[in-house]
């Protein structure tokens, strides 16, 4: 991924009124070079990138393989296994894939994927919807961006966000063919070495990954599960 390098620094207009984090946000995001580039390439945010990155190195989403994306809203990372799972047909004489989003929220139309808006993924009655959806009734891959909103106490999102992957892990349990691939966000904490031990009992290859595209000053990481196998 290139990008155009910048020489100079935006300064935001009418922040007037806004608090020095609101003020130190809005710069960040003005010169992120990811968020600039999520607008050349039509991505609904600059998340897009982590995915790509990850699975350029490691080899997750193939043409033809069923994706469910957990918390899928905005759809940053639903577009982007679109194009990587071949769900909208853009690649000549490739397998056609699937894409499945869900979310709590709205989430807008993206062409090649089937979206469960206003949908809880973790209640018995939208796992057998999505069940039923997946083409060959199982999914290929499980994916989670998800992150419950800041507290701004870091502890405290930790545990916020171990719920979370908790659920997810459970879900991806019921869904994931044998051989399938599972990747979540974490935030780092006490707890993530546990939930890392846990999901190597069921897949073959589990390991921390930190994407360039994660800014160097957030305690965001990701955990990538490879080859699940239920009978382990």
């Amino acid at each position: 991924m290139k990008f155009t390098r910048v020489l100079f620094k935006i300064v935001p207009k009418n922040i007037k009124g806004k608090s020095t984090n609101e003020q130190r946000w809005l710069k960040r995001q003005l010169n992120d070079r990811y968020v600039k580039q999520s607008k050349t390439d039509y991505y609904r945010c600059r998340s897009a990138y982590k995915l790509i990155e990850i699975d350029d190195k490691h080899r997750i989403l193939e043409p033809g393989f069923s994706v469910v994306d957990c918390g899928a809203s905005p759809g940053s990372w639903s577009q982007v296994a679109v194009k990587k799972v071949n769900a909208d047909g853009s690649i000549p004489n490739a397998k056609i894939g699937q894409v499945i989003g869900i979310d709590l929220k709205s989430i807008e139309k993206i062409k090649g994927a089937t979206f469960f808006s206003c949908s809880d993924f973790t209640e018995a009655v939208v796992q057998q919807k999505v069940l039923k959806t997946l083409n060959c009734g199982k999914a290929d891959v499980v994916l989670s961006d998800m992150a419950p909103n800041s507290s701004g106490v870091r502890s405290l999102d930790h545990e916020n966000i171990m719920v979370l992957c908790e659920s997810v892990v459970k879900f991806s349990i019921n869904v994931l063919n044998d051989g399938g691939h599972f990747l979540v966000k974490i935030l780092q904490g006490e707890k993530q070495d546990l939930l890392l031990r846990g999901l190597k009992t069921c897949f073959e290859q589990v390991k921390y990954i930190k994407p360039p595209a994660s800014r160097s000053d957030s305690t965001e990481l990701y955990i990538i599960a490879k080859n699940f196998n239920k009978a382990s």
